[in-house]
């Protein structure tokens, strides 16, 4: 799976907790997110050195207020689409998504990454079938 088809996956599953992601499509969606918070972190400097040059205090909590819900809006929408991939990720490796609780312990959360770095279960398991063999055709009735 490549960057871009990755991306358009876990936007067209964002909020799809069931089934499976594979490795690629997680670890590229990481990369996503990790870029975008660079760039909007880059910018977000600028627009508030910007404001600080410009010293108009109105203009300032004016733009403010709008970039603070803009980035709320896509912090939300990126912890959605995160927790979504990770889930389907832990799914992938035959483990349950509430191993993603893992997260908020200070040093358990290495397991967590462990998981998401290895392999899938081979084959169909409890959550779906393997992504890595692609949409498979049922088999044809046998002829008699």
């Amino acid at each position: 799976m490549s960057f871009g088809d990755a991306v358009t996956s876990v936007r067209t599953n964002l909020t799809n907790f069931s089934g499976r992601a594979r490795r690629s499509e997680f670890w590229w969606w990481y990369l996503a997110v990790v870029l975008l918070g660079l760039t909007v972190g880059v910018v977000s400097a600028i627009v508030a050195a910007v404001l600080v040059a410009v010293d108009a205090p109105v203009l300032t909590t004016i733009v403010g207020i709008v970039l603070g819900l803009a980035l709320f809006a896509l912090w939300l929408y990126v912890f959605v689409g995160t927790l979504a991939v990770a889930v389907r990720r832990l799914h992938d490796t035959d483990k349950s998504g509430w191993f993603y609780l893992l997260a908020f312990v200070p040093v358990a959360n290495i397991v967590l990454i462990v998981f998401w770095a290895l392999e899938g279960a081979r084959g169909p398991n409890q959550y779906g079938a393997d992504p890595r063999l692609g949409a498979v055709a049922p088999a044809a009735a046998p002829q008699v």
